[in-house]
């Protein structure tokens, strides 16, 4: 789907300017003779071809923030929007709320117009938007949504920034063991060859290494290009992310942080959604689809057809044995006395701590078993390249 912007002729022969989307130029141009629209110039807006990643989670919050603010002050929703376009630095979010002030001057809803952007503004951005709208509170929703977005962007670079400092070690090992048996063993092994003696088993063990590698360093190659690429076809299919996601909560420590954060993730999404008037199946579905488990997914969805079926959110989300008791507890007291917001906030907060201590914990853990896994990988090869100059000292002695 691309983002075009066509000039028109109307019958009465006024041009006309705008934005649309559609797959090609063809649909363009065909609905815009449905509308007895004589084309023009029909150009594709190059800020269509921009990744997500154009627009960062902090760019969203600030614009989000300065929107409730300008609303809260009296402007309209246009001249705001229409400010926000010109003082962001983001040029793809500039390029979005242009397209939004076109909409909404148009006569569309900001949610409407929000929706049509769904690389920058999320279905649950959307929704509460709407909510606010509908309930004469969006500078409201939007600050709390501006919250929402923070506290869920923490979360996930706590996450993050625990996996990177073990991914860049166990890198810097990977490297230096290749380099270790490409270039540096095989010198050893012609000094040994020359001398004729015979080898320890440890080094002929290295050594043996050292020739596959050398030999078919394109096979290994090969194989882990191989196995990336049938990883991430598995993990798209149905089966294949359910599978890989439940043995991944599974996983010791790592397994916990997992879990925690999902919760924290869960509980934070729903709470606000159902505080800003979405109804609690429309919630439910947003927040599965954000969930970002598929072990989680499914028990927030049973949830949701337990709710459409006139029981309780709480039993299936037991029934999973996904949700820790105390979560279970928590949401069931909040079902009962009409608080189910507030009581998913404060699981929430809970939660945002204990995934703090489930990180601490997970870092001060993979801390010694990687200092042991570089003593005896490298430590053991150098050892092992080094007995038969020890032999050999012996020998001449």
């Amino acid at each position: 789907m691309g983002t075009f912007t066509y000039t028109a002729r109307a019958f009465n022969g006024d041009l006309r300017t705008a934005t649309i989307e559609a797959p090609s130029r063809d649909d363009v141009i065909a609905q815009l003779r449905k509308q007895r629209l004589s084309v023009v110039k029909i150009d594709q807006d190059a800020s269509t071809k921009m990744s997500r990643g154009a627009i960062k989670t902090r760019d969203v919050v600030i614009f989000t923030r300065q929107f409730s603010t300008m609303i809260n002050s009296g402007l309209p929703l246009v001249q705001a929007l229409t400010i926000l376009s010109e003082q962001t630095d983001n040029k793809a979010l500039a390029a979005v709320t242009r397209k939004v002030v076109f909409d909404v001057e148009s006569g569309n809803t900001v949610a409407d117009a929000l929706s049509k952007h769904p690389k920058a503004f999320t279905n649950l951005y959307v929704n509460m938007v709407a909510a606010g709208e509908a309930g004469g509170i969006l500078d409201t929703i939007l600050m709390r949504l501006a919250t929402f977005l923070e506290k869920n962007d923490a979360l996930v670079r706590k996450v993050k920034g625990a996996m990177i400092y073990p991914s860049v070690i166990m890198s810097v090992a990977a490297i230096a063991i290749i380099v270790l048996l490409l270039f540096v063993i095989p010198v050893f092994e012609s000094m040994f060859a020359s001398v004729g003696q015979a080898l320890p088993l440890p080094t002929r063990i290295v050594i043996a290494a050292s020739k596959f590698l050398n030999a078919y360093w394109w096979v290994l190659g090969g194989g882990v290009i191989a196995f990336g690429f049938l990883f991430k076809r598995y993990y798209a299919s149905s089966s294949g992310k359910l599978v890989i996601d439940r043995l991944a909560l599974k996983m010791p420590v790592l397994g916990d942080v997992l879990r925690k954060s999902a919760v924290s993730r869960f509980t934070r999404t729903l709470g606000t959604l159902i505080s800003s008037g979405v109804s609690i199946l429309e919630g439910l579905e947003i927040t599965a689809k954000t969930a970002g488990n598929r072990v989680i997914q499914d028990a927030i969805m049973a949830s949701r057809a337990s709710i459409a079926g006139g029981d309780t959110i709480a039993q299936p989300l037991q029934k999973s044995k996904v949700f820790p008791p105390m979560v279970i507890s928590m949401i069931a007291v909040g079902e009962q006395t009409g608080g189910l917001d507030e009581m998913l906030s404060k699981i929430a907060d809970f939660y945002d701590e204990e995934v703090d201590a489930a990180v601490s914990n997970l870092l001060s853990l993979l801390e010694p078993i990687m200092i042991v896994f570089l003593g005896v990988v490298v430590g053991g090869m150098v050892v092992a390249m080094y007995l038969p100059i020890f032999d050999m000292i012996n020998a001449v002695q």
